[in-house]
C-alpha cells in the first residue's frame, strides 16, 4: 500500500511524508486508519465520540531516528504529523517503537502487555489511552491491515 495523506485544507496538519517518515513502516498505518476515519462521515463521528481526545504517537525505529503522529478524535477525527495539531496538545502521549506499533495496530500485541512489559510509555491521561485500542481495531478491520 502506498499512499500519501495530502493537505485537505489550511486547518490541517497533513503534509506529505518526509525522508524520515518514509522509514518507518508505521507510516503506512497512519495512512490507513486516516483513510478508515475518512471512509464515512458516520464512522468519523463515532470515533470521535468514542475516543474524545487527541492521541500523539512517538515512534522509534531500528535506526533510532524519532517521528510523530497523531491522532484528533477530539475535533477533526483525522490523522497527522507532529504531536499534535497546530495550536492544540495531546491529552495522551503513547511512545513506543515503529516495530511494537505495527504489531499494536495488527492486533498481534496489547497495548496492556507493551505498557507491563515497559515498551510503551504513557504520558497525559491514561483513561482516554484506553480507548485507542478499540478504534486501532476497527481501523485495521476497515483497512485490511
Amino acid at each position: 500500500m502506498s499512499l500519501r495523506v495530502v493537505a485537505r485544507d489550511a486547518q490541517d496538519d497533513f503534509m506529505p511524508p518526509s525522508s524520515d517518515a518514509e522509514a518507518f513502516a508505521s507510516s503506512e498505518a497512519f495512512e490507513a486508519i486516516d483513510a478508515a476515519l475518512s471512509s464515512s462521515e458516520s464512522e468519523r463521528k463515532a470515533a470521535v465520540d468514542q475516543g474524545k481526545a487527541v492521541f500523539a504517537f512517538k515512534l522509534k525505529n531500528d535506526q533510532g531516528q524519532e517521528e510523530a503522529w497523531h491522532i484528533d478524535l477530539k475535533e477533526t477525527g483525522k490523522v497527522g504529523r507532529g504531536e499534535a495539531p497546530t495550536g492544540k496538545k495531546a491529552d495522551v502521549t503513547l511512545s513506543l517503537s515503529d516495530e511494537n506499533f505495527g504489531k499494536l495496530v495488527t492486533g498481534k500485541t496489547k497495548a496492556q502487555s507493551l505498557f507491563m512489559s515497559g515498551k510503551l510509555k504513557i504520558k497525559g491521561n491514561i483513561m482516554k489511552a484506553t480507548k485507542m485500542e478499540p478504534i486501532l481495531a476497527k481501523a485495521k478491520a476497515q483497512a485490511k491491515l
